[in-house]
């Protein structure tokens, strides 16, 4: 039996024959711009015509703009493997594209069109893509897969209560810290698949000895005591107990990671990228609960988990997938390293200017710099891998 092609026969733009293409592209692009508007922004200097305000237009754009392209253009890279069905391309993926690219637009022009208008159009995109998930599934009857529609729906909640909140109560707290909960447990998942995965494969091959340990009982732990410690954060991020069940859970997620055997990765970047960005997630856990325990700003635990973890790990997730799903060497440039570094600069000083605030002047630019540069360099390197056939020997 002749095996089924991995993609149709496509004679349009290289930029639509595969989900991850556009999305993580425009993904990047956006997240590189939004930071630069961002600065100005918190300074005063710039307005933007959004009925939200400058932070909480902040928080939505990274949260909902840019981590739903890149949720979005992994899993309508990960569904066909899964399924076995053929990858989303042309026309249909087209019209994914230009809903995000509406939803943005009309986030940041809400005060125009008003808050409601502004809402449908940006869930719009968001309900697409799990339709989009939902027809592949069913057509491929891959059950046991419909947790990713979970994970979409738990991204449409998170955006409807943001929307709702930031218009009744001006400020939109409990959707703020729903969004980064979620996507929280999102990393911890995907994160838990395929960091020790990918770290696993490479030891086999290039460093025998210590292995990652399996998937077992104590990663299921982890991920309970951190499911039940968002949720806390969630309803009352300032009780004590919160935070102690933060910090518990942020050690539980160290020791997780530790499990994973990243420190026999040195030399290969693509995955000793991916344990770094991890280190992210029990230290925002951390963080956090230090907050909540009212000793240190809120502030220092956000941005471990957003622009570190968050950050980070998409960076490294799409530059491995881009180079893999083209036909290209898994391997980092040393003009990928220097992105994965300045990221990591990114997040390091983000958290550094919320602990010491007389430094926070210079340390915010830095940041917004790096995290600029990290993205806009990453469009500018991997342009013609999007925008280009793939590779064939």
């Amino acid at each position: 039996m002749a095996p089924i092609p991995r993609l149709r026969s496509y004679e349009g733009p290289a930029l639509l024959s595969y989900g991850f293409r556009p999305f993580f592209l425009l993904g990047s692009l956006y997240a590189g711009l939004a930071i630069l508007a961002w600065l100005p922004m918190f300074y005063g200097e710039l307005q933007l015509s959004t009925a939200l305000s400058p932070r909480d237009w902040h928080i939505h754009e990274m949260l909902y703009g840019y981590l739903s392209a890149v949720v979005t253009g992994f899993l309508l890279t990960a569904v066909p493997n899964w399924t076995g069905n053929l990858p989303l391309q042309g026309k249909p993926l087209l019209v994914l594209v230009l809903a995000w690219i509406a939803g943005r637009i009309s986030v940041t022009t809400s005060a125009w069109i008003g808050w409601e208008a502004a809402a449908l159009i940006d869930n719009a995109f968001l309900l697409l893509v799990g339709g989009a998930m939902a027809r592949e599934i069913i057509k491929g009857r891959n059950w046991r897969n419909l947790k990713v529609l979970v994970a979409v729906g738990i991204l449409v909640a998170g955006n409807v209560i943001f929307h709702i909140e930031a218009h009744v109560l001006g400020a939109a707290d409990y959707g703020t810290r729903f969004g980064i909960a979620a996507t929280m447990m999102l990393i911890m998942l995907i994160g838990g698949r395929i960091v020790p995965s990918f770290t696993r494969n490479w030891l086999a091959r290039e460093n025998p000895g210590r292995l990652p340990a399996a998937f077992g009982s104590f990663d299921v732990i982890s991920m309970i005591s951190a499911a039940v410690a968002l949720v806390a954060w969630i309803v009352a991020p300032d009780w004590s107990a919160t935070g102690g069940a933060l910090i518990a859970a942020g050690l539980l997620q160290a020791v997780r990671l530790a499990r994973w055997a990243g420190d026999r990765t040195w030399r290969d970047r693509l995955v000793l990228i991916l344990h770094i960005a991890y280190l992210f997630v029990p230290l925002g856990f951390v963080l956090t609960g230090l907050s909540a325990l009212d000793l240190l700003p809120a502030a220092a635990g956000i941005h471990a988990w957003t622009g570190g973890a968050m950050g980070a790990m998409t960076l490294a997730v799409m530059s491995r997938a881009s180079l893999g799903h083209t036909g290209r060497a898994l391997v980092a440039s040393p003009v990928t390293q220097v992105l994965y570094g300045l990221i990591v600069v990114a997040a390091l000083a983000r958290i550094c200017a919320a602990v010491h605030p007389a430094w926070s002047g210079g340390l915010l630019h830095l940041a917004g710099l790096a995290w600029a540069g990290a993205f806009l360099g990453f469009v500018l390197t991997y342009w013609n891998v999007f925008t280009r056939p793939r590779v064939t020997s």
